[in-house]
């Protein structure tokens, strides 16, 4: 697991959806630490345009349609619960979802 793969994650409220992930790779691959940083990730229905709080994700960074992710909430979830990897956000849309976590959490630019 490394830091923008997308992996799948069975979410209590949301059930399995794929997450980006957002810890950095150190923390990622230390066995000793149980829980990493995440963002959801859920389909669009009818193509629908990205709310203020989401990027749009697709086939280019390994999913089988348009997914948005929610930028606004980082969920802290246990590596050994993550199932099948999915894909990896690709270079642009990093720096998109980067802006957006910035921007959703009023976090000053320096």
């Amino acid at each position: 697991m490394k830091q923008w793969e997308i992996h799948l994650f069975p979410f209590s409220e949301e059930g399995a959806h794929p997450a980006v992930i957002v810890s950095n790779d150190e923390r990622c691959e230390n066995p000793a630490i149980t829980h990493v940083n995440a963002l959801l990730c859920t389909s669009l229905r009818a193509a629908r345009p990205a709310k203020k709080n989401e990027v749009i994700l697709n086939g280019s960074d390994g999913l089988d349609w348009q997914t948005a992710v929610r930028c606004d909430v980082i969920h802290l979830l246990r590596k050994d619960l993550f199932t099948g990897r999915k894909g990896e956000v690709t270079r642009e849309r990093r720096r998109a979802v980067g802006r957006k976590v910035v921007e959703c959490f009023r976090l000053p630019c320096f």
